[in-house]
């Protein structure tokens, strides 16, 4: 009887043991899925920053060449444009962290 009492204990530790290998298993793989996904989103937001300068090197290249033309209003425009557009980056920017730093 305690023969068999002894298998039984055996049987039940060897049990836990393989119970936890196989957790630890189940945790490496969800976290290798884990990575493979993040590692996706990288690199679609690589591609998305890729299309975004080709947009701007083909944005700078009509301006060169708008420019180069000598459309002298055009020019100044889009300066000013620019210039309005930082500025009230600027100061949207500033009043934003005003707001949530209580400066």
């Amino acid at each position: 009887m305690s023969d068999a009492y002894a298998r039984e204990e055996q049987n039940n530790a060897l049990l836990s043991s393989l119970s936890q290998k196989t957790s630890a298993l189940k945790h490496i793989t969800l976290d290798i899925y884990d990575n493979a996904r993040s590692q996706g989103t990288l690199d679609n937001t690589n591609e998305v920053f890729s299309n975004m300068s080709t947009s701007i090197r083909g944005s700078a290249g009509r301006l060169t060449r708008m420019a180069k033309q000598g459309d002298k209003l055009a020019v100044l425009k889009l300066a000013g444009i620019i210039i309005v557009a930082v500025l009230l980056i600027y100061w949207i920017g500033g009043w934003i962290l005003g707001l949530l730093f209580g400066r």
